[in-house]
């Protein structure tokens, strides 16, 4: 008897993944019963008593039901999501605030501030190379594994960046972080996906865009706030706690997930797919910059292209390609990639472009300009609670096509913007515009995974992740473009407000262009993600 009661309690322990299981409390439960797994929920279970009487054992008080010992929030709903954000808060916060403290760290490290561009560059060609091994990683070691491991690589990375005393050793912790950043945003995924119920996607993705959408409109604000205030390592310094606590809440919080099967690592697709999105973003990057000559910006993406459709024919032959194109012939994901591709490059050239409105066009102070802009983040706060009923109610094909047409026109709106517009209509409109964006934001991100397999859950999220890459890129490098070429035309020396306005309705004009993608979704597509019933879809479809 004993023998067998210690064989339940180390099996049960085993199985408990939070800190709780170390309470007495737990320790009993563990021993008297036993924990299940479903779904990322654990319940109490009793041995039942026909099974205890047949063992010899005695009837006593405790035979009676009980209630659990205690009993665990539900992690996959809140907390799992939280605990992802709060990584991809982290790359955002720093990612944008190291461009605001950029000539200030050029002046503390000796070098010009185009050399020190370097570190940004550095990171994002890091990202690009790294992010479709993420989903193989996934696979092959845990996304829970692998999920920590990132988190710690990019506090350690954040840690060495702070004590750089020169440009060298700056860059090679930029390198180190872009590697850490291009596994925890993907994998990231791949744990809430794989973690949570499939009718509570929804909302786990609305809590998970929240942070990863405040990132990049807090970072100017507190990147500047640092530089006037203390020393720019600090912007560095400060990233160090919040992946240290977020890796601690991530080993107690996050379950160890099952491991999908993982063929051999495909090198050749790597060096492909990673090699030509590192090309592209490069080159994107340096669109409207004066740093490198024309040519050497359009043939380093004609490389790039190359490399892709390299790929491409790679994959079609490759037995475990590194990213697997044929999720493309899902629908909804279809849908997601390049409907919502299209969306987010309208999304990605946004933020620059209200950025040298506010600053350049009405001489607003950074200050002030960040104060007006961080209505978007309050917008994005408001629909965390709002996006689950909304996609549940009208469905992901109806909320695409509206929404798509709602931040397009409210794009072209900021074009109407005069120096003489009220701050207040101005912060009322970035406020809704931000309530959408999100919207569309979160209806994306689950839409993407609707139909996808469990097995092939790490492979789409990074080919997700990548194409999100050269969306954003090709966003930046489009309002660039556009000022480029209104200040060509009219032989200007500097960008006016007029110019800015103009950029905004030809982003807004792309917004809409969108549409016609959406449409292609079914009426009931998503349902299962938003616990939509599949017969009110087909009644209203």
């Amino acid at each position: 008897m004993k023998r067998e009661n210690s064989r339940i309690f180390w099996s049960c322990r085993r199985r408990v993944h939070w800190i709780g299981s170390s309470c007495p409390l737990a320790i009993i439960a563990c021993y008297r019963g036993r924990w299940s797994l479903d779904a990322g929920r654990r319940s109490y279970q009793r041995p039942s008593t026909t099974l205890r009487v047949a063992r010899g054992e005695r009837r006593s008080k405790i035979d009676r039901p009980l209630r659990p010992p205690f009993e665990r929030p539900a992690a996959p709903a809140v907390l799992i999501p939280l605990v992802i954000g709060c990584g991809l808060l982290m790359q955002g916060l720093e990612g944008t605030a190291i461009a605001t403290a950029l000539p200030t760290m050029a002046r503390a490290l000796g070098e010009s501030p185009v050399r020190l561009n370097l570190a940004i560059s550095a990171y994002m060609l890091s990202v690009a190379v790294c992010i479709p091994i993420s989903g193989w990683m996934a696979n092959r070691f845990g996304a829970r594994n692998v999920f920590c491991l990132a988190m710690a690589l990019f506090a350690l990375a954040s840690a060495l960046c702070g004590l750089s005393t020169s440009l060298p050793q700056l860059l090679a912790a930029r390198v180190l972080q872009g590697v850490a950043g291009a596994l925890m945003t993907p994998v990231g995924r791949v744990v809430i996906l794989r973690a949570t119920p499939r009718d509570q996607v929804v909302k786990a993705m609305s809590i998970l865009t929240v942070p990863a959408v405040l990132g990049p409109i807090l970072g100017p604000l507190i990147g500047g706030a640092i530089v006037e205030a203390a020393s720019w390592r600090w912007i560095f310094f400060l990233s160090a706690p919040v992946g240290l606590t977020g890796l601690i809440a991530a080993i107690l919080i996050i379950p160890d997930l099952p491991r999908e099967p993982a063929g051999p690592l495909d090198l050749r697709g790597l060096a492909l797919a990673g090699g030509g999105v590192a090309a592209l973003v490069i080159a994107l990057g340096e669109v409207g910059h004066s740093s490198w000559p024309p040519g050497v910006i359009v043939g380093l993406a004609a490389l790039g292209g190359a490399s892709l459709l390299a790929y491409v024919k790679h994959a079609r032959s490759a037995p475990a390609p590194i990213l697997d194109l044929s999720l493309l012939r899902l629908l909804p994901m279809n849908v997601a990639i390049f409907g919502g591709g299209v969306w987010r490059v309208a999304m990605g050239a946004s933020p620059l472009l209200l950025v040298l409105l506010l600053q350049v066009g009405f001489g607003l102070s950074p200050l002030r300009s960040g104060a007006i802009s961080f209505a978007g983040a309050m917008g994005s706060l408001l629909m965390k609670g709002s996006a689950t009923s909304l996609l549940r109610r009208h469905g992901f094909r109806r909320v695409l096509i509206v929404n798509a047409a709602l931040t397009g026109i409210l794009l072209a709106d900021i074009g109407l913007f005069r120096a003489s517009t009220p701050h207040a209509l101005i912060f009322v409109l970035l406020l809704l515009g931000g309530f959408f964006r999100s919207l569309q934001f979160t209806a994306l991100a689950s839409l993407c995974y609707a139909d996808v397999p469990d097995r092939a859950l790490g492979s789409a999220s990074a080919l997700a992740s990548m194409t999100q890459e050269l969306a954003q890129s090709l966003g930046v490098a489009l309002a660039a473009l556009t000022l480029q070429s209104l200040l060509a035309l009219r032989h200007g020396a500097a960008f006016t407000a007029r110019d800015i306005s103009i950029s905004f309705f030809v982003v807004g004009g792309l917004s809409l262009l969108s549409i016609p993608l959406f449409r292609r979704l079914p009426a009931g597509a998503g349902d299962a993600l938003s616990g939509r019933s599949a017969l009110t879809a087909a009644a209203e479809g």
